[in-house]
């Protein structure tokens, strides 16, 4: 047993929470969706389900991470597009998965944020270095209260992405992209709107 049965149970831990959510997921149906023998399970995470959860969520949280400055650092000089990209690309994970691939931190953060503190501070680490990404993204074009600016969107991409799944729709996505686009174009430096609030 090494490192790569213990990359298959964090995958698909990480996949499973993000379709059906961390309680309804058993540990012997995540050891038969990673392919693994039962006992490799505890020998990885001998904390059990609530170590595996919290590892699932660092795991996912880091790949999504290195996705936004992938995509952040492909659209250079417009941080505005940059951020509709990240929209567009949830959209298209929506659609091809039938609407069943939300957010993977998400969908475990609206459970166990009042019932396990390791689970919940995995999930903060995670929006904490999604929002960090972001910021940075718009610090390099210049725009001042970047951190604020990127708390609102990543508040409104959790919203629209929840709202596009609740609806099998992607209008809430698309709609906030476009709104957090032109907001993030009024906040660059030499815009009127950001004249007038300097």
């Amino acid at each position: 047993m090494g490192s790569d049965t213990r990359a298959r149970l964090l995958e698909a831990a990480a996949r499973l929470f993000r379709r059906q959510g961390y309680a309804a997921t058993g540990l012997k149906q995540v050891t038969a969706e990673a392919g693994a023998p039962w006992g490799s399970l505890y020998h990885f995470f001998p904390g059990g389900k609530e170590q595996l959860g919290v590892d699932a969520v660092g795991y996912s949280g880091a790949r999504f991470t290195r996705l936004f400055d992938l995509v952040y650092g492909r659209a250079e000089g417009d941080a505005a597009e940059a951020v509709r990209d990240v929209f567009h690309l949830s959209i298209d994970a929506l659609e091809r998965s039938g609407w069943g691939d939300g957010c993977p931190i998400a969908t475990v953060a609206l459970e166990a944020a009042s019932t396990s503190e390791p689970l919940r501070h995995a999930c903060a680490e995670v929006f904490a270095d999604w929002r960090a990404a972001t910021a940075r993204r718009l610090a390099a074009e210049g725009i001042e209260r970047a951190e604020d600016l990127a708390t609102c969107v990543l508040a409104a991409f959790e919203g629209a992405l929840l709202l596009s799944r609740a609806n099998h729709d992607t209008g809430p996505l698309r709609v906030t992209a476009e709104i957090m686009a032109r907001t993030i174009r009024e906040c660059r430096p030499g815009s009127a709107s950001a004249d007038s609030v300097s």
